[in-house]
């Protein structure tokens, strides 16, 4: 499964969303730092979820990572979140 499959399963899972876009923008960082070739290392994530009610814009990143997971997290060089409800 590719790293994008598995951010929009683990996110689907987590958060129930009413809107989820999960974008690989690795080749737009092609020369940067953690570029690896065939992507897989740079996300834009866009979710609307009612779970983000009430929850500040750092607690709702920090509920994203926890759904992801330390090991994915480890694996991503970079990760653009849009959050809201």
């Amino acid at each position: 499964m590719s790293r994008s499959a598995e951010i929009e399963t683990r996110l689907r899972e987590a958060f129930a969303p009413r809107e989820l876009m999960v974008r690989d923008d690795s080749e737009r960082h092609r020369g940067h730092a953690g570029y690896r070739e065939g992507g897989d290392s740079h996300f834009h994530v866009v979710l609307r979820s009612a779970r983000f009610e009430g929850l500040s814009r750092i607690a709702r990143h920090r509920a994203v990572h926890d759904a992801l997971g330390s090991q994915l997290m480890s694996d991503i060089h970079a990760l653009s979140l849009d959050l809201g409800t």
